[in-house]
């Protein structure tokens, strides 16, 4: 006979992704319990996650678990979950910003804030990365705001903006802004050759590459890319290789299995006119530079918030390869991604510092709608 439990949970949108929210008070004491519950939560492993309320992609099999802090720096501990969807694996290592982006809506109207009229700073502590991030939410009346008319690619209509400080980013693995030593390594991957890329640690660590050293072009889209075996592998060759220099697995060909989040494999080209996933033609002239991001081995529907906040770190270390493909004098204030989305815009407070810059944060916008509330059945 199998147990059954009955887990409240709050469904929200955060940026681009969407997730399940749970006080972590509604889960057991000891985290290695947590697994089982989250994976027959989500309904993995199947590809569909018919059987659960994910929704058959990395952007949608995501779990937020939140409590108070008893930190004096932060209001919230927040604990991020990526829920594989075909496997039967639930990853901590390394954080969402856009499933971020609904912490703070999420623990003011738990109680776990109190809201302020106007407006209401949230100071979360992300337990994944031991970083601080500080989101400001629209509180009219004392009362989160989700409608607006900001809008942010990737999500149809308009919301109320969530404004994203990521305080002190770097270095989430411990080993600094530059984990590696150098602005650029060159990997050797078997069967195609080396590769040059740059190991950048900002809210979480990324491994960035010229599309054209790969063979891409930097406007390709998420079906388009998902189609072809052939670069899936070589991108997950060249991510396990990364993980392996980060000392996170001893062989690459684990990656999938014993590191499938981080570091994340990006890959960047200079601004090209190209056509997003809605069919809108975005002009090179709007955008600084094209990324494509790569998401437990598929492709971003859109752009990770963590992965902007790492490549506007990215974008002021000299030598870089993101600082490479962006143009001269570009305002680091507001750098412009062109992803298969659209176009994100975020920026970097920093302090120069020879060849390894000092990050002060890195900042950008993101909107959060609450979706559901409810209770969860769970057979275990």
């Amino acid at each position: 006979m199998k147990e059954i439990k009955k887990l409240p949970v709050t469904i929200l949108r955060g940026g681009t992704s969407k997730g399940v929210y749970i006080l972590q008070s509604d889960l057991p004491e000891d985290q290695s319990a947590w697994e089982p519950i989250l994976l027959r939560l989500m309904g993995s492993p199947d590809r569909k996650q018919i059987d659960g309320l994910g929704g058959s992609q990395s952007v949608t099999s995501k779990v937020a678990i939140i409590r108070k802090s008893a930190r004096p720096d932060a209001d919230v501990d927040y604990t991020f979950a990526q829920v594989s969807v075909d496997k039967p694996l639930v990853s901590y290592k390394g954080n969402c910003g856009n499933i971020s982006s609904g912490v703070g809506p999420f623990a003011i109207e738990k109680g776990l804030v109190e809201a302020k009229d106007g407006e209401t700073a949230v100071r979360i502590y992300n337990t994944n990365t031991d970083k601080i991030i500080e989101a400001v939410v629209k509180t009219p009346e004392g009362q989160v705001a989700y409608e607006g008319d900001f809008y942010i690619a990737g999500v149809p209509g308009t919301a109320s903006p969530v404004k994203l400080k990521f305080v002190d980013p770097a270095g989430t693995l411990g080993k600094g802004l530059l984990p590696t030593g150098s602005a650029v390594d060159v990997l050797e991957v078997p069967g195609y050759g080396p590769v040059e890329v740059s190991i950048v640690d900002a809210a979480n660590p990324l491994v960035f590459a010229r599309a054209r050293d790969l063979g891409l072009s930097g406007r390709e889209l998420p079906d388009e890319l998902n189609a072809d075996a052939e670069k899936l592998d070589l991108l997950e060759k060249l991510r396990g290789l990364a993980a392996v220099k980060l000392g996170l697995i001893e062989d690459y060909t684990r990656s999938a299995w014993d590191t499938p989040g981080i570091p994340k494999m990006t890959f960047v080209a200079e601004a090209e006119d190209y056509v997003n996933g809605d069919g809108k033609e975005i002009k090179k002239e709007q955008i600084d530079l094209l990324s494509r991001m790569m998401s437990m081995q598929k492709t971003h529907p859109s752009y990770a918030m963590t992965g902007a906040m790492c490549t506007a770190a990215a974008a002021v270390i000299p030598g870089s390869i993101v600082a490479q493909v962006l143009p001269a004098g570009v305002d680091t204030q507001f750098i412009r991604i062109g992803h298969p989305g659209g176009i994100l815009e975020c920026g970097v407070d920093y302090r120069e510092n020879g060849a390894c810059p000092i990050i002060d944060d890195t900042f950008g916008f993101r909107t959060a709608n609450l979706l559901m509330e409810g209770t969860a059945r769970i057979a275990l």
